[in-house]
């Protein structure tokens, strides 16, 4: 039987940080599902780094499509999870429905990957987080440390069930790591 992929985002969803997950995972021959706060074409962005700014810029990307909503999802029906960073994590961590299907995939200890900006996202779930280890976008620490969580330095860090990445250039080995968790 093929394992079953959630990957929970929204619109400004880092485009690679969406993409090679969902791609990599229909690869492998999983089926994978896509939920935002609602079903609809979400508005991926591409951000990269310039010269002039000490931050990230910012522009739009591809569209991908959320195949349902976080308050259609049975976690239960699922293997495993990916977060995606970008913006989407700031806003999706708000929907009521999200937290539910974060604490199913920690409770059960079933593989979660976790990139860049999802330590927002995770930050709801501060009682599930306290005494773990990960990384995130390092502009994210203070959301890590305020869970109650080590954040780690590594570019990858896998703790538990737990795979985190600091940024989309992590991609191939954080997947690397997700994959190893899920099989």
């Amino acid at each position: 039987m093929s394992k079953k992929v959630l990957i929970v985002t929204g619109d400004a969803v880092e485009a690679l940080e969406v993409y090679y997950p969902y791609y990599r995972c229909l690869e492998e021959g999983f089926e994978v599902t896509i939920a935002a706060p609602s079903s609809k074409k979400l508005q991926t962005v591409s951000h990269d780094f310039t010269g002039e700014m000490e931050t990230y810029v910012e522009k739009p990307a591809y569209g991908i499509e959320a195949h349902t909503s976080f308050k259609e999802i049975d976690p239960k029906d699922f293997d495993g999870l990916i977060i995606p960073g970008g913006r989407a994590p700031e806003y999706i961590r708000l929907d009521e429905n999200l937290p539910s299907i974060l604490h199913h995939f920690f409770d059960e200890n079933k593989p979660v990957g976790a990139i860049c900006h999802a330590a927002q996202v995770l930050s709801v779930i501060a009682d599930r987080m306290e005494g773990r280890e990960y990384t995130a976008y390092p502009a994210c620490k203070p959301d890590v440390t305020a869970c109650g969580a080590t954040y780690s330095e590594d570019q990858v860090h896998t703790h538990r069930n737990l795979v985190s990445g600091q940024a989309w250039p992590d991609l191939p080995h954080f997947m690397k790591e997700f994959l190893t968790l899920l099989r």
